[in-house]
């Protein structure tokens, strides 16, 4: 019987030669591929000395490191179930997980190990480690006595390999439970699909605790035995002076707008560069063609979810399926990747025709398990014919690609009209000297609900709401103008650069009571 054990597949691709370099840090350390594949093993056999139940949480909120990589494919090896915490969050949001997922293992960074043993002890977690991001903690120290030998547990392609807790804009985080089959079945495609080749090198500047820094980025360089150039933090003159001694670079917009405002970003910076991809949140058309004439590059702008890992991606190639003439196209999340079924539908149940704008569904063979502990949100999510309803909102063009219009939370129902916020964003970002805005709905006593618009200006640029206003009024029906604007100097940004328009819903929601 083979062995599903997503690590047993990602060390079969390791080079012959283990004391290549793996992995050089910005601090300038290195590790060998040995070095990966042994301390995974020491971490591994610490974890299988506990004695811990099979399908045991390990649940992991600490610095970014390569120590905490390798604690990441322990939790593989030694099969139990890996739970990234956001370094953000606080006690009432950690009591939160620990409570729900009910871990058997807590790994915290040193400096936090006062506030949250007493919450994990306090929640019947036997075991609480420590690991610092300067190869520091109780972690490493205990790991250190046991064998850098060990064979992979065995597993099935439908073992839980990680649950990753979404972000919770409406009520309470998920957990979504991601197998083995998922994560792998999605890495081996995108190998494929993004041309991964042999020598290719990965600028790695993402945080860990997410599906695009940790299994996007990290399963795509380990499973082509690629270098990783590892930052701990993004700083976007150092990525920019490491790019002649990479290939491929993965970023959230926001890393890409920030490298633009680097003079040092020429074509000559980028010259050995492959492939750049962007993904979490939407790309702006005005990056993307930013970058495009800046560096002579076009980034390839995906699809993913916590709960599916990649669905779509522009193509690295023609893409065979969809004929010759297939590129990048901005504004455009690409195709559904090779594997995944993916269909536009409208209220009423029925697939819609090409162009029409409807909730995204999809299935595959990377599409998560179910949510932990929730069977009824879990069926709630999923069709009878087993496609699960991804909560965004979208259409697909006539030559196959799709456009993310917006969640379908964030439909603005006034007057009892539908309103896309993204297509209203659309116009105000192209409006001059607008650099960003944010379209949200609140409550209305007429309309139900109508629109409220935030707008950022560009540095030096002076952007009047009344005119914002005035813009849109000669382009669009009346039911999709805005009620109001406000011109403001940011938006409120989760970690991974993702506009969090249910803050900006409540700090408006009282506007027209």
């Amino acid at each position: 019987m083979s062995n599903h054990n997503l690590y047993a597949a990602l060390r079969a691709a390791f080079p012959a030669d283990l004391n290549a370099l793996a992995v050089e840090t910005d601090e300038g350390l290195h590790y060998s591929w040995q070095d990966l594949d042994r301390a995974s093993a020491m971490m591994a056999n610490l974890f299988a000395s506990l004695d811990l139940p099979k399908g045991s949480r390990i649940a992991v909120q600490v610095e970014k490191s390569v120590e905490a990589m390798m604690l990441y494919l322990a939790t593989l090896r030694a099969g139990y179930v890996f739970l990234p915490l956001n370094t953000a969050y606080q006690s009432a949001e950690i009591s939160y997980f620990v409570d729900n997922a009910e871990p058997a293992v807590v790994v915290c960074s040193p400096a936090n190990f006062g506030w949250v043993s007493k919450i994990a002890f306090k929640a019947g977690t036997q075991h609480v480690f420590t690991l610092g991001d300067d190869r520091t903690g109780s972690l490493l120290e205990r790991a250190a006595h046991h064998s850098d030998q060990h064979t992979p547990v065995q597993q099935q392609a439908d073992d839980l390999a990680a649950i990753l807790y979404t972000s919770g804009t409406t009520g309470r985080s998920k957990g979504a439970m991601l197998t083995h089959g998922n994560m792998l079945s999605n890495a081996a495609m995108l190998k494929n699909y993004w041309g991964w080749k042999p020598g290719d090198v990965l600028i790695h500047a993402l945080p860990i605790f997410h599906v695009h820094g940790l299994f996007v980025a990290i399963h795509g360089a380990l499973i082509n035995g690629s270098k990783m150039i590892w930052m701990a933090k993004f700083d976007p003159k150092r990525v920019i002076a490491r790019m002649p001694e990479a290939s491929v670079f993965m970023g959230v917009p926001t890393l890409y707008v920030r490298m633009l405002a680097e003079p040092s970003l020429d074509k000559l910076a980028v010259k050995n560069m492959r492939l750049f991809i962007a993904g979490s949140a939407p790309l702006l058309l005005e990056t993307f063609k930013a970058w495009q004439t800046r560096t002579g590059h076009t980034i390839l702008e995906r699809y993913g979810m916590s709960e599916t890992v990649m669905l779509t991606s522009n193509p690295y190639s023609a893409d065979p399926r969809y004929g010759q003439q297939t590129e990048r196209r901005g504004g455009t999340v690409g195709f559904p990747l090779p594997g995944v079924t993916l269909r536009v539908m409208g209220d009423d149940g029925q697939t819609l025709p090409v162009g029409d704008i409807g909730g995204i569904q999809v299935k595959g063979p990377n599409v998560f398990k179910g949510y932990w502990r929730m069977p009824e949100k879990t069926a709630e999510e999923f069709t009878a014919d087993g496609f699960f309803k991804t909560g965004d909102v979208g259409k697909v063009d006539e030559r196959g690609y799709v456009t993310i219009v917006g969640r379908s939370k964030d439909l603005i129902i006034s007057g009892g009209y539908n309103v896309y916020p993204a297509e209203i964003e659309g116009y105000i970002n192209d409006m001059p000297g607008v650099d960003e805005s944010a379209v949200v709905g609140v409550p209305h006593p007429d309309f139900g609900e109508v629109g409220v618009a935030v707008v950022i200006a560009k540095a030096g640029a002076k952007v009047q709401a009344d005119a914002i206003l005035a813009h849109l009024k000669a382009q669009l029906a009346n039911f999709k103008i805005p009620k109001k604007c406000f011109v403001l100097t940011e938006l409120p940004r989760n970690t991974m650069g993702k506009v969090q328009k249910n803050l900006l819903r409540d700090q408006y929601k009282a506007l027209f009571a």
